[in-house]
């Protein structure tokens, strides 16, 4: 190996490294908000998380309440959520789902599950009653702390 080729080498390895290790840019400053009015301010959406932790690669359970902008509960609506990293310009790893609606609003999610730390957007579809709209989720999901 000639001293330009290992020199070459020694470079790229080294940039390698550096990529690797250096942490990724903070998000831009979010709303990190769990109840949102839909973009044509016909719903009042919000998110609610299981207690604890969230943490990655862990199918989780959450519970979406559905409510008109003055917070009357909305029943028998139809109810979707997918999302994905903004800045890695990939989904969810999971297809979660609506399974029921367990009071009048509350509706169950389950199938939900984040792939890596970072920040990630949560997108909430509604239909009912002829009506649609949509809202946006800002989520940060923590690096899990040594030895979890």
């Amino acid at each position: 190996m000639t001293q330009k080729t290992a020199a070459l080498l020694a470079f790229m390895v080294l940039t390698i490294f550096t990529a690797c290790s250096t942490p990724p840019p903070p998000a831009p400053a979010l709303d990190l908000s769990l109840t949102r009015l839909s973009k044509e301010n016909r719903f009042l959406v919000t998110l609610v998380p299981p207690d604890g932790t969230i943490g990655i690669q862990q199918i989780q359970s959450w519970q979406i309440k559905l409510a008109t902008p003055a917070g009357v509960p909305i029943a028998k609506a139809l109810v979707y959520l997918n999302g994905g990293m903004p800045e890695h310009g990939h989904g969810l790893p999971t297809r979660p789902v609506v399974t029921s609606e367990i009071a009048p609003g509350t509706y169950q999610l389950e199938g939900l599950k984040f792939s890596m730390p970072g920040w990630w957007e949560l997108i909430v579809a509604v239909q009912v009653n002829g009506m649609e709209d949509m809202t946006y989720f800002n989520k940060i999901i923590p690096v899990p702390a040594p030895g979890k």
